[in-house]
């Protein structure tokens, strides 16, 4: 096997497709790579990113590596859904779509994969004509492969096996309802296992990759999180994945030359990827902000690093001035896309309400501490189940709302999916046991407690001077409790209530009723909250 010295893609063969081009073997590699998508097939109202500007820049790098005798792959780190309403209403078709049109040649599986009914994912399949791949998410029954493991490319002669693996953590904060039947093993494990099935298929593979969506947490710090690449890396022999094409921690992967993150990069600067036993991860930050681009010459055994860069599509400084030189967008891509972008924006720009103050609902705010737009959140809830209290978990809020007229885009960003509202009667000595669980998960975590309708303290782990509306919890009372119907399946690790007795499920969805509670008390009021 060849090597891979600037940027090793762990990586392992998918399936046992071989797409294969019959010319005399390149001796220079150029792999370009994208992640965490996230509904951005459009530019944002700064004009930074989007599809458009990003296939202008893919075809200009294709063909300047082609042309310099390179052979091209363009991968991605998966997390192609969730995010925008845009695409969300529209289950990702244009995101899908356009990767077609960019002609990816294989993505991981991210855990936003599983946003939906299992039969959309069906459906974006066929939409892709690139592989999604997943060597470590089997099904129970029988332990066999849920989606493609691996593929094999081959491009100038030159023979690349590509792997699929995907967060175990999507075992806790997908919806349970939809993956309730399929195990997310360990990724090591499987790569291994993937890599001697697919060394024994195709004996002369020159370089493994693998499309990761599981994290870059430097030094192996994954705290609460699931292991991720760097993990991966050490955990197989070295050398064994040449690179890492990831994805789900959403950042630029650049190390200093300790190895230690690169605190002065920023766009536009030199970035080198991080080196783990042998095998280099990049990652390109998220969005299509960057384009990441690694060109490796390969001689004999060894794989030599020539270059590596981040590229901005078009993004700017603080003060709205291009970082680089201004990409223009592709005619054919808008062409494909505008169409998804009209049918979004006619059905999200109505106002349907309004805010006095900025309702906060950054990852660094909702998964740390109480916050109001949580507060408004749970307050619609509890009232359209007529609750006393409710609760969600910090992770589900995907976005802030500015001042000002609200309308239903803003109320999609926050609620990207479409959890249904549940309600949950208890006997008091029964939540006590419940509160015992929800309430002790930690902050920087997507289940942090979110509430209202309920305060308690915790000391020492235990929990104390439980209150539900002001009043001393009693354990000889019955409470109504709304929860969303992810967590109340057993998402993000909270106890599993479908089915049990006083659960009452309902169809209305989280985005649905915050929309109805803004439309009937707007004005809203940020410190009545």
């Amino acid at each position: 096997m060849q090597k891979l010295f600037f940027l090793p893609f762990v990586t392992v063969l998918s399936g046992c497709t071989l797409i294969h081009d019959s010319v005399p073997k390149a001796e220079y590699i150029t792999i370009l790579h994208t992640n965490d998508n996230h509904g951005r097939f459009w530019q944002n109202n700064k004009g930074e990113y989007g599809m458009s500007a990003r296939k202008t820049l893919i075809d200009r790098l294709r063909t300047e590596a082609r042309d310099n005798g390179h052979a091209v792959l363009l991968l991605s780190g998966g997390d192609i859904n969730t995010g925008v309403p845009e695409s969300d209403l529209q289950y990702a078709e244009p995101d899908f779509k356009g990767m077609s049109l960019l002609n990816y040649d294989a993505m991981a599986i991210g855990n936003h994969e599983f946003d939906n009914p299992l039969h959309i994912l069906d459906k974006q399949i066929e939409w892709a004509n690139f592989p999604l791949l997943s060597a470590n998410i089997l099904n129970k029954t029988d332990q066999s492969h849920a989606y493609k493991p691996y593929t094999v490319i081959e491009k100038q002669g030159i023979k690349f096996g590509i792997i699929g693996l995907t967060t175990e953590d999507t075992a806790k904060i997908a919806n349970p309802e939809y993956i309730g039947h399929l195990d997310f093993i360990r990724p090591s494990i499987a790569a291994k296992n993937t890599l001697i099935e697919m060394r024994t298929i195709h004996k002369d593979i020159d370089v493994t990759i693998a499309v990761t969506h599981m994290g870059h947490y430097h030094n192996a710090s994954f705290g609460i999180n699931a292991p991720g690449d760097v993990t991966l890396a050490r955990e197989l022999p070295k050398g064994e994945l040449d690179m890492v094409i990831g994805g789900h921690s959403q950042e630029p992967v650049c190390v200093d030359t300790k190895g230690k993150p690169d605190t002065q990069f920023s766009p536009g600067k030199s970035c080198k990827p991080d080196n783990q036993n042998g095998t280099w991860i990049m990652q390109a930050h998220e969005w299509g902000k960057y384009v990441g681009k690694a060109e490796f010459k390969l001689e004999g055994e060894k794989v030599e690093l020539q270059s590596y860069q981040l590229i901005p599509v078009n993004l700017k400084d603080n003060n709205g001035n291009l970082i680089q030189d201004y990409i223009p967008e592709d005619k054919e891509m808008l062409a494909l896309l505008t169409p998804f972008q009209e049918i979004g924006e006619g059905q999200l720009k109505v106002p349907v309400g309004y805010v006095d103050a900025y309702l906060d609902g950054k990852r660094d705010t909702v998964r740390f501490k109480q916050s109001p737009l949580a507060r408004l959140i749970i307050k619609a809830q509890k009232e359209s189940v007529n609750a006393d209290f409710g609760l969600i978990s910090g992770g589900g809020i995907r976005h802030s709302i500015e001042a000002g007229d609200i309308s239903y885009k803003d109320i999609l960003k926050v609620h990207p999916f479409k959890n249904r509202i549940t309600a949950m009667n208890w006997q008091g000595s029964e939540l006590i046991e419940y509160l015992e669980v929800v309430t002790a998960f930690p902050a920087d975590a997507g289940a942090y407690l979110q509430y209202e309708g309920l305060s308690f303290e915790r000391q020492n782990g235990k929990l104390l001077n439980v209150k539900i509306n002001g009043k001393a919890l009693d354990p000889n009372k019955s409470y109504r409790m709304s929860i969303n119907s992810y967590n109340a399946a057993g998402g993000d690790g909270y106890p599993v209530l479908v089915g049990k007795k006083g659960f009452v499920p309902s169809e209305r969805t989280d985005a649905e009723v915050l929309k109805a509670y803004i439309e009937k008390y707007s004005p809203i009021k940020v410190s009545e909250l």
